[in-house]
């Protein structure tokens, strides 16, 4: 049997030699980091993201798990695009938000953040250049769609090119041995999937919306009678106290960002496109543009309708299918799918993400 010694010597030599290996990894990223600058090619692929974690979790024989192997390759892979140009991402903020938490667990903590008060100015960072990168929440399991968001992509130049799901475990955070809070903020998306939870609990408190899981936080800072629904990252920022953890009406309570970039990327082979497009008023409209999908067997994961603001009663309607835009049969149906509509426009095709 090993003694503590021995183990201890084997990963300080192991250590080193992760150490010049990763070393080694990085220097031919940053090769390749060069040769698509010269090229003007993205320095962020996601198709190659995805390509990465598929090899090394087929790699993987454990103890580590697939979540922990993509962690630390997320960080890895973070350092490297750090390297190779400034990055910014813009998320909606401020600091700990969920939207920052989706931005981290997709870019890593090597990136430069740029935090932003609306979803509006994550789109306008963008557009003009500030950031490379926006991450926008676009629908949750339990409230639904982002109208804001969903809205804004209808007037965008940018594409979607990654998508995110992340978990949300609200937490009930107060000022240190509070336990009747008389105030409970947080954003009204927050409140609602909370809504049976607090009327049990608390039907007394007044409910506060606010710009975000943090600010509402802030509104903790201020008065020791408030209390906040945020994440539990939150409540350690602000250096505050759990005073109920998992308070979400319902279980595999999760929400889904998009990241947004210039341009989408090449397929991934397991890859999503997202479309939006509006009808002729008239009877059969809907049902003949998403013909050519059944008849081309390609798969629809989601159709979703909004207001068209054009016109009163009319709407357009948000589509993902399965499958990449470049793909010889999502093209000719997506072409057939565009001579049916008054308005349309491809969103971006992108990988699947992992689920938790």
């Amino acid at each position: 049997m090993s003694t503590f010694e021995e183990y201890r010597n084997r990963i300080d030599d192991l250590d080193s030699e992760i150490v010049a290996r990763l070393n080694e990894r990085i220097r031919c990223a940053m090769g390749i980091g060069r040769l698509k600058q010269a090229s003007n090619a993205p320095v962020y692929v996601p198709a190659r993201e995805m390509q990465v974690f598929e090899k090394v979790m087929a790699l993987n024989e454990g103890p580590l798990s697939d979540a922990h192997v993509r962690a630390i390759y997320r960080e890895i892979m973070s350092a490297a695009i750090s390297l190779e140009l400034e990055s910014a991402i813009a998320f909606l903020g401020p600091l700990t938000t969920y939207t920052h938490q989706a931005a981290l667990s997709k870019f890593g903590q090597s990136l430069r953040y740029v935090p932003c008060e609306t979803i509006e100015q994550i789109f306008e960072e963008v557009e003009k250049g500030n950031a490379q990168y926006g991450v926008v929440p676009i629908e949750n399991s339990i409230e639904g769609g982002v109208t804001s968001a969903q809205d804004r992509l209808t007037r965008t130049p940018l594409k979607i090119t990654a998508e995110i799901y992340l978990p949300i475990h609200h937490c009930l955070i107060v000022q240190p041995g509070v336990t009747t809070p008389k105030r409970i903020f947080s954003k009204p998306e927050a409140l609602g999937q909370c809504r049976t939870w607090l009327q049990r609990n608390f039907p007394q408190a007044e409910l506060c919306p606010s710009r975000s899981t943090a600010g509402a936080s802030e509104a903790v800072l201020a008065d020791p009678e408030n209390a906040a629904i945020a994440s539990r990252l939150t409540a350690e920022h602000f250096k505050l106290e759990v005073l109920q953890e998992g308070i979400q009406d319902i279980s595999g309570n999760t929400t889904r960002f998009l990241v947004l970039g210039k341009e989408y990327g090449p397929p991934s082979g397991k890859d999503k496109t997202s479309v939006f497009f509006g009808v002729r008023h008239k009877t059969g409209a809907l049902f003949h543009a998403l013909e050519p999908l059944h008849r081309a067997g390609v798969n629809l994961l989601k159709i979703e309708s909004r207001p068209s603001k054009q016109r009163a009663w009319e709407y357009t309607f948000f589509v993902d299918v399965e499958g990449h835009a470049e793909d010889p049969e999502v093209r000719s149906v997506l072409d057939e799918l565009a001579d049916q509509c008054q308005e349309f426009t491809i969103l971006g095709s992108y990988p699947i993400a992992f689920r938790s």
